[in-house]
């Protein structure tokens, strides 16, 4: 098992560098790059409210941000269309990022369902903004990028495919660093009680503080992304209440404060989700969402804890009975009552009633 959880990260590598070549049909591509993306930011978001606790809905504000900064950029700097809005992801995660900080000192100095409350207000706040502020974001009618013309029609999805499965690489990396460093253990005693984490020396707020950026920055590169590949922002898709409630059911789903379980929930029910909507959207109404909620709702049910978590608890308990049950009895005895064979009794290999109740 040790081996295999060195070698399974390089497996899975390889397999996501492959995927476009051996299933290179656009429809599948396509769903594997909305995959991905959210899986990078689920990843994300776990490095803040898995490993804090504090449960965020107001990540789609940073998400938004990034896709707005990166239109904005491109039309104002006249960026044409191509590899080099791909440079500019970054910058844009950096926005998101700075913005974070002020709007995140404000929420974090609440807890429980105060922050949940704050965080949602400060993304409605921001879609307003992006409505309001015309001469900036063009108000409903959005902004467009500008048109890649040079890429041919199959080729379109290989490029965000790989920048795509780069963030998720990237945000899974510095969850893996954050959970094993020092900074991660105060993150964790914050999860599990901050006053005795205070009291320890931990210092709660800018530990938070930090999370909370890291996880913004990578949302916000997520956003530009995912803003690029649609080709346009605008405030009813780039700031969207259901990105936040997603990335939480993915990350619910997958298994909360783990390192994988992002990645798997996000991979399973983004990729059912589309697959759903490209499929059963025509003629069924609404059916799509109804298969996507019953998934996982099965998920919840069967495994409340996480996919990972249970599937780890499943693996200790079938490992704990198996080694049981290959164990020797460790008195020799074969099944029969130990008592009876060694203590000292009548001369005749019994023990007397008096030397049982001592044994």
């Amino acid at each position: 098992m040790q081996h295999l959880r060195k070698v399974s990260p390089l497996v899975w590598l390889f397999a996501g560098i492959a995927f476009p070549f051996v299933i290179s049909d656009p429809t599948y591509t396509t769903i594997a790059i909305f995959a991905l993306l959210f899986a990078a930011a689920a990843s994300a978001w776990n490095i803040f409210s898995g490993y804090t606790g504090y449960i965020a809905l107001g990540h789609a504000a940073y998400f938004g941000i990034g896709g707005y900064a990166l239109a904005i950029i491109c039309q104002h700097w006249q960026i044409p269309g191509g590899y080099t809005p791909f440079y500019l992801v970054p910058l844009c995660g950096l926005l998101a990022a700075i913005a974070s900080v002020p709007l995140g000192a404000i929420a974090l100095r609440t807890r429980r369902h105060t922050f949940v409350v704050i965080t949602i207000a400060t993304f409605f706040i921001l879609q307003l903004l992006s409505y309001n502020l015309r001469s900036l974001t063009n108000g409903s009618s959005g902004i467009d990028f500008p048109l890649i013309l040079q890429w041919a029609p199959g080729f379109y999805n290989l490029p965000f495919y790989y920048v795509a499965l780069l963030l998720t690489v990237l945000a899974l990396g510095v969850s893996w660093f954050v959970r094993h460093s020092k900074f991660g253990l105060g993150l964790l005693a914050i999860r599990d009680d901050e006053d005795r984490a205070l009291g320890l020396g931990v210092r709660t707020g800018s530990s938070k503080l930090i999370a909370f950026v890291i996880s913004a920055f990578f949302v916000g590169m997520v956003g530009a992304v995912y803003s690029y590949f649609l080709g346009s922002v605008q405030p009813s898709f780039t700031f969207d209440a259901l990105f936040d409630v997603a990335i939480a059911l993915m990350v619910f789903m997958g298994g909360i404060g783990t390192l994988t379980g992002p990645i798997l929930g996000s991979l399973v029910l983004e990729s059912s989700q589309q697959y759903a909507a490209l499929n059963f959207t025509q003629g069924s109404g609404g059916l799509y969402l109804i298969m996507y909620g019953s998934l996982f709702l099965v998920v919840i049910l069967l495994l409340p804890q996480g996919i990972v978590p249970s599937a780890k608890a499943l693996w200790a308990r079938y490992q704990a009975t198996h080694t049981a049950s290959v164990l020797p009895d460790p008195s020799g005895s074969g099944g029969a009552n130990p008592v009876a064979r060694s203590a000292p009794g009548d001369g005749m290999g019994l023990a007397t009633p008096r030397e049982e109740a001592k044994a």
